[in-house]
């Protein structure tokens, strides 16, 4: 039996589909992309503030917390390899109508974090160039990303890993710098902000609930697997391995932080702590270079969030659910341009509205996406599918009810205005689920690509010799006696 994706051009309708060109590395430097590894020093001011100088303690809490949920992204991606990230797994766990409003909500998220880094790129370029105004360079960093949504994975994936990699590479000169240049260098010194402080756990978990948006886009390489060349393997290492890896250099630079800064009351100014802390570190130099690699994972941090929604209003776009022209990919590049075009015409927004005002439109949306998912893999996997046994407890039921739990928490945080607006856009969204229904004769349905449930159904059908991306454990210790009809079920196929 061959578990092989067919090519990409084999899709089920005789047209082009997604091009096939995604490795594991490619999708852990997409995550990382998508979360933005400078993004650290966006909330380092706030997040030091707020837990009292113990801010790696604070990232070590939101790493665990954000882990659960990746998990859970990560084993429904096994068993719903197509694009559209939660939208689809919440369609295959509680039907079409929840897996529409789950995918609104995901764009309202998706359709913001893109103007988040228009308007952050505008304020830095402003910072390093007085001379250009904030706007043009929105503009300018707005219009290069909708040219590289329509490129396609293929090249932005080379992209991605020279961002990646001078992000990384910034962020260890800080490193060693900071340990060269610390005040006071101790064994305590770099304990101390890792454990409990004066407060107890209380301000350390009121930090958590804010640096755990850091890890919002985490979930964006799930809306690849219809451009991994492995989707059920190389999704959940990716979605997996990108939050451990982004938690890991968030922990790193903010003990680097506390070295450099041991007292956080002598940051002049919190809102701008991360170039502060560079140019106490490494002057001017390491400053300015901060700021230029900033830039650039600026754009392709923007270029990933709108590849990601672009893929769901393809996804549903192909579903029926919203107009089927939003499907029609560009044939050379076989990406979903007209989305992608869509979304820059929305994110024209930017030139006219605040950071903070983009800000509180993002976190409403990724949290109903990731307390879905956490539901929809208890329900599709511990008991549709009933894997239960061995670990099969642990991993689809235990780890999935704490990610809900932390979820839940993180929901707590969140400022009125965005549950206001939040429901108002719901609201939309339901308006628009039922004209669709009512257009379409009440008849919604996910049109899965061939190629690609008829490689679940294989891999299901074999998978006792299944790699699981989060446990090594052979998935045939938890499987419960699968029929053929329940692994069609795991394909997302009803």
């Amino acid at each position: 039996m061959n578990t092989k994706p067919k090519p990409a051009a084999e899709g089920s309708s005789g047209g082009p589909t997604l091009k096939r060109v995604l490795g594991l590395p490619s999708l852990v430097a997409f995550g990382l992309t998508s979360m933005g590894i400078l993004s650290v020093v966006a909330v380092y001011g706030a997040g030091t503030e707020i837990s009292d100088g113990h801010l790696p303690a604070a990232y070590l809490a939101a790493l665990v917390a954000m882990l659960f949920t990746a998990h859970s992204y990560g084993q429904m991606a096994r068993h719903v390899p197509v694009t559209g990230g939660a939208y689809a797994y919440a369609s295959r766990a509680f039907g079409h109508p929840v897996g529409f409003l789950v995918g609104w909500a995901m764009m309202l998220d998706y359709l913001f974090l893109p103007m988040v880094n228009f308007l952050l790129f505008g304020l830095y370029l402003n910072s390093l160039l007085p001379g250009i105004p904030p706007q043009l360079a929105v503009l300018f960093c707005l219009l290069a990303v909708g040219l590289f949504s329509v490129i396609g994975v293929g090249w932005i994936k080379r992209m991605n890993f020279v961002v990646v990699s001078a992000s990384v590479a910034v962020i260890l000169v800080f490193v060693v710098l900071a340990i060269l240049n610390a005040p006071k260098l101790s064994l305590e010194s770099v304990v101390r902000p890792l454990s409990l402080g004066d407060g107890g756990i209380a301000p350390v978990m009121a930090a958590a609930a804010i640096v755990a948006f850091a890890f919002l886009g985490f979930d964006g390489v799930s809306t690849l697997s219809e451009e991994a060349r492995n989707p059920r393997r190389d999704i959940p290492r990716g979605i997996i391995l990108s939050t451990l890896f982004a938690g890991l250099g968030y922990t790193l630079f903010s003990v680097a932080g506390s070295l450099i800064a041991p007292e956080w009351r002598t940051i002049q100014n919190l809102d701008a702590a991360g170039t502060e802390l560079m140019q106490a570190a490494g002057g001017d130099v390491l400053m300015v270079v901060f700021v230029v690699v900033n830039l650039g994972g600026l754009v392709l941090c923007g270029t990933a969030a709108q590849m990601s929604v672009s893929r769901v209003i393809y996804a549903m776009g192909r579903d029926r659910i919203l107009p089927s022209v939003l499907a029609r990919l560009q044939p050379r590049f076989r990406t979903p341009y007209v989305a992608a075009l869509a979304v820059s015409a929305v994110s024209l927004v930017a030139l006219f509205i605040t950071l903070e005002q983009a800000v509180f439109m993002i976190n409403f949306g990724a949290l109903i996406a990731f307390a879905v998912v956490n539901l929809a893999t208890i329900k599709v996997l511990f008991f549709e599918l009933r894997k239960r046994g061995g670990v099969g407890i642990l991993r689809n039921l235990v780890l999935p009810l704490l990610g809900f739990a932390s979820i839940a928490w993180l929901w707590t945080s969140l400022a009125w205005f965005t549950y206001l607006l939040g429901a108002a856009w719901l609201a939309v969204g339901v308006a628009v689920l039922v004209l669709r229904r009512v257009k379409g004769g009440n008849q919604l349905a996910l049109d899965f690509d061939d190629a690609i449930t008829s490689d679940a159904i294989a891999d299901d059908a074999i998978t006792s010799h299944a790699v699981n991306a989060v446990d090594p454990t052979p998935a045939s210790g938890e499987t419960g006696g699968n029929t053929p009809s329940q692994s069609a079920e795991g394909a997302g196929i009803r």
